[in-house]
């Protein structure tokens, strides 16, 4: 320190400046400029996030994060929860609390309460959030003893579920913290913005049922979800994605454009319809047609397995309550919930050299998985899924080649849709199967291969596969929003398990290293995705019809059949609307089937021999000399072009 008096401040670009000791960081944030001080919603001080108000008593760094940060919305929309928390405690006396964190777009708040909210109690609640943020409370944290905490909570009121946080999930904390605005007080561990003003925009989007601590034997909860802004046009342009992400809902559209459908006879697993098939047998004929190109040799395993091979493979201690279990006289079996045990008995099948390493085996896999049926979702959770994948056995030294090999990989294919994979690297979870001394080696190879590849990447801190650390790959899509997506799991675990080996040019027995990885994620969640981006709209080497060729008349039917072969010979997907409708009609129930092209014909095309083309969404494109345009949309079709 400079003296007794002043504490020295150091800023994220390296300049520093004097403070009285006890200053906090809203002081020094007002010292800086008045626009900051009034943005700044949280300080990290000396790495720990912290209230802006807490005075800081020793030399110190600090930064500042406001909404535009990740910080600074998790801290906004936490402080949110409990505004809303309190409007409800004061219009709805009685009710208790469960949880209320920020999650990834918003936050929410699970309540216990004898009235069910509706969608005109939301607006209630909205109003009174708005009252509480007028207020202007300051929000103050207090530390005290655990138990002191919990005498606090049976006093105040009879409140469960914070006793039972305090009892069990707290119980190695000695001291915990509560946070106080106006008359409301709530168990925390903060950090929260300064005072409620700061909520200037809010939205109560839904409720819905929630188990308490996501048990099925438990209290179900009414879970409130909401989404606030600093700026009203913020607020303004979230919800209209919001009327946008429900137009091109994948269930919705699913229906609609007749892909697939569910049945409650099967829980949690599509029902390919024709058009669905279509998709998804052209993503099959892109993943055999990159694997081949890439040195994969494609396998197939069988669902249901002996439950020995997932005792050894440690999927029975570390994933048991998501698999199907089948029991069979003396047996037990599992259906099979990942690919890479049975992988490993390929590997095994033979004795291996290092000269036929690397091995690449790749699967399109039928896996099954218990999720909970209040889970399920549409295509994006589901209990049977069909699995890209593949398993790459190589040695020590080929690791990075052969992760390099796969990013490439990755980045070619997603480009295909017009997407931009971002990279986080994935570390190892507190359940983790092996020892730390193996994590870390894996964890070092796999930034080893991002860095070469000079690839920017995020670390998600505990996030890795139970046996092994990942890279994940993330995308955004057409409405902005974060899709985790190919994964790439580096593995020492599994071949130690099941004593793989290969003989190295020293005659003598090594180890290899298991690559897992999956490009797709899955073909269900895939398409689902890509259904909500493309809106429907797909490009024309997917779309399940391509072509509609229309006669305006019946007079101009044999003409239509002649031009409908064209097509078909040329390899599209096409039919001929040959029914007695108004050309107008039949141009519109095209366009809600979004099919690509249509084909117009009347008595001038007939009698010119050439066509008039219209574009889904993009309405008439003229004549155009038939052979010419079947040669550009051939063009189109083999280039796999995005053309939205």
């Amino acid at each position: 320190m400079s003296n007794n008096e002043n504490i020295k401040i150091t800023f994220p670009d390296g300049n520093s400046k004097e403070f009285p000791k006890g200053t906090s960081s809203l002081d020094i944030a007002r010292s800086i400029s008045k626009g900051l001080a009034e943005d700044v919603l949280v300080a990290e001080v000396n790495g720990i996030l912290v209230d802006l108000v807490k005075p800081i008593n020793q030399d110190s760094s600090v930064k500042f994060y406001k909404f535009g940060d990740d910080e600074g919305r998790k801290v906004y929309w936490h402080t949110t929860s409990h505004i809303m928390a309190q409007a409800v405690e004061e219009l709805f006396p009685g009710a208790k609390f469960g949880v209320g964190p920020p999650i990834e777009n918003g936050f929410y708040y699970d309540v216990d309460s004898e009235h069910k909210f509706t969608d005109e109690d939301l607006k209630k609640i909205e109003d009174k959030m708005l009252e509480i943020a007028k207020r202007d409370l300051v929000t103050t944290r207090e530390e005290l003893k655990r138990e002191d905490a919990i005498a606090y909570f049976k006093s105040k009121r009879v409140d469960p579920y914070k006793v039972e946080i305090l009892e069990d999930i707290a119980k190695n904390e000695e001291y915990v913290s509560l946070y106080h605005q106006g008359g409301f007080t709530d168990l925390c561990r903060g950090p929260h913005m300064p005072t409620t003003a700061k909520l200037k925009n809010v939205k109560l989007l839904s409720v819905s049922g929630s188990y308490w601590r996501g048990d099925s034997d438990r209290q179900q909860l009414q879970r409130i979800y909401g989404i606030s802004f600093p700026k009203k046009k913020e607020l303004d342009d979230y919800l209209h994605l919001l009327e946008e992400a429900k137009k091109r809902d994948h269930r919705k559209l699913g229906k609609e454009l007749e892909l697939f459908m569910f049945h409650e006879y099967s829980p949690g697993a599509p029902f390919w319809l024709p058009n669905g098939m279509v998709i998804f047998k052209e993503l099959e004929k892109l993943w055999r047609e990159i694997h081949d190109y890439n040195g994969y040799d494609e396998i197939n395993t069988p669902i249901m397995v002996k439950d020995k091979l997932f005792e050894q493979s440690g999927h029975l201690e570390h994933y048991r309550e998501n698999m199907f279990r089948i029991d069979d006289g003396d047996e037990t079996y599992y259906l099979k919930p990942m690919n890479c045990p049975e992988a490993t008995l390929v590997y095994s099948n033979k004795m291996r050299s290092y000269k036929d390493l690397p091995l690449r085996l790749s699967e399109i896999g039928r896996l099954h998985r218990n999720e909970l049926r209040g889970a399920l979702g549409g295509m994006f959770r589901v209990r049977q899924i069909t699995m890209d994948d593949a398993h790459i056995f190589c040695t020590p030294e080929q690791i990075q080649e052969e992760i390099t090999g796969v990013m490439g990989l990755i980045k070619r294919f997603y480009a295909i849709f017009g997407l931009e994979p971002r990279f986080f690297l994935s570390t190892r979870p507190d359940n983790a199967m092996g020892t730390k001394e193996v994590w870390d080696k894996a964890e070092a190879s796999l930034a080893a291969a991002l860095e070469a590849n000079e690839l920017k990447y995020e670390v998600n801190e505990k996030d890795g596969a139970f046996y092994g650390p990942k890279i994940d790959v993330n995308i955004k899509d057409a409405l902005n929003r974060d899709w985790q997506i190919a994964t790439i799991q580096l593995d020492y675990n599994l071949p130690e398990r099941f004593d793989l080996t290969y003989e190295g040019s020293d005659g003598q027995k090594h180890r290899p290293v298991m690559v897992h990885r999956a490009i797709f994620g899955s073909f269900e969640r895939f398409i689902g995705m890509i259904i909500e981006h493309f809106a429907g709209n797909f490009p024309l080497w997917l779309s399940p019809l391509q072509v509609a060729v229309l006669a305006i008349t019946d007079n101009q039917l044999d003409y239509a059949k002649e031009v409908y072969g064209k097509f078909r010979d040329a390899g599209f997907r096409v039919e001929l609307d040959s029914r007695s409708e108004k050309i107008g009609y039949k141009i519109r129930d095209w366009e809600t089937k979004k099919v690509p092209y249509m084909i117009v014909l009347g008595d001038k095309e007939m009698q010119a021999g050439n066509i008039t083309v219209r574009a889904h969404k993009k309405g008439d494109l003229g004549k155009h000399e038939l052979e010419a345009f079947i040669s550009s949309l051939i063009d189109e079709r083999d280039s796999k072009k995005i053309n939205q």
